[in-house]
């Protein structure tokens, strides 16, 4: 049974990656993904504001329109805080290089305009084999319009692709009015690949601290359904890989992902959960559900229930809304 695949330009055992989380931020972790069976890893991000040389300039970034709220000052970490520095991070990746035969991805974090893009170069020359590039912005600013939000993913993008040669993935979100014409859009902007979807973590209020909280909850399998519905509906019409991720936890989840016409499966939360060692049932459960269906390699469920044969998109999802909401009893 032959469960290879291809992303990014490289050439992968099975589909299975694990995605930027403390697991890859730990060199005995790392050692077990691969002992269980990952395909490459993500590490952990390093984020633009570490990046920020200009002391004066990061502290009017973390600090802008808070004067009237002090306890906002408090939202964003120390730096001390941070799992690694940039010095540190670039040392990762040469001693994930060096025990591990599989691809190691380097994670760069940030949204805005500046010499942070630059970084990328260095990561590559520490050793990854590509570079997740993960965008996460929220548009609270009024006078920021849909255009012009959707512009600092592609400006981004492009700096990192200018500052880098190995191939570059984005991670984004997916909540953009038009998300079809986005995924086109930062495929011609020569995103190698597109990572689906960047969950977005909400924070929470304390009514005893009467405080804004941080709240990390791990993704549920309810919500690999956006993920599926886009990567289907994206495949075929663009030329960058796509990464399934949020909401996959077992080996059917995965073939879902694969079916749906996903390159690979990003894991996270059912790591965290279970530990690395979840990979390996993970990929006996796609072996059995593949041996059972007379499945012979991964190529063969790629694409198989995306819509590209649909003749109107559109309708077909129309129809299935219509569906859904008549299903009920």
């Amino acid at each position: 049974m032959d469960l290879s695949t291809e992303y990014l330009g490289l050439k992968l055992k099975n589909p299975l990656v694990a995605a930027a989380s403390p697991l890859t931020a730990d060199p005995d972790s790392l050692k077990r993904l691969r002992d269980a069976g990952a395909a490459a890893v993500v590490l952990h991000s390093l984020f633009e504001e570490q990046l920020q040389h200009d002391a004066e300039e990061l502290h009017h970034h973390t600090t802008f329109g808070t004067e009237s709220y002090a306890e906002s000052l408090s939202y964003f970490p120390a730096q001390e805080e941070y799992r690694l520095g940039p010095d540190e991070y670039l040392d990762h990746i040469r001693k994930a290089k060096d025990v591990l035969e599989i691809p190691v991805i380097a994670s760069l974090n940030g949204c805005s305009p500046g010499g942070w893009t630059h970084y990328a170069a260095l990561m590559q020359e520490a050793g990854a084999d590509a570079i997740e590039l993960n965008v996460y912005y929220i548009a609270t600013d009024s006078a920021l319009s849909s255009a012009q939000v959707e512009g600092l993913y592609i400006d981004a993008l492009k700096a990192v692709k200018q500052s880098a040669t190995v191939p570059v993935a984005i991670k984004v979100g997916p909540y953009f009015s038009a998300m079809a014409n986005m995924a086109t859009r930062l495929d011609l902007a020569g995103a190698d690949g597109l990572v689906l979807f960047n969950r977005f973590y909400q924070p929470n209020i304390n009514l005893d601290t009467l405080e804004v909280e941080p709240d990390l909850v791990l993704s549920s399998p309810a919500e690999l359904r956006l993920p599926l519905r886009w990567i289907a509906v994206l495949y075929g019409h663009i030329k960058a890989n796509l990464a399934a991720n949020s909401g996959i936890a077992t080996g059917t989840d995965v073939l879902k992902t694969l079916m749906a016409g996903a390159d690979v499966a990003q894991l996270c939360s059912v790591l965290l959960r279970k530990g690395p060692e979840e990979l390996a049932n993970i990929l006996a459960g796609m072996r059995t559900w593949m041996a059972e269906h007379d499945y012979e390699s991964v190529t063969q469920l790629k694409g198989s229930l995306s819509q590209k044969s649909c003749p109107n998109p559109t309708a077909f999802e129309r129809a299935n809304y219509m569906k859904a909401l008549n299903s009920y009893t």
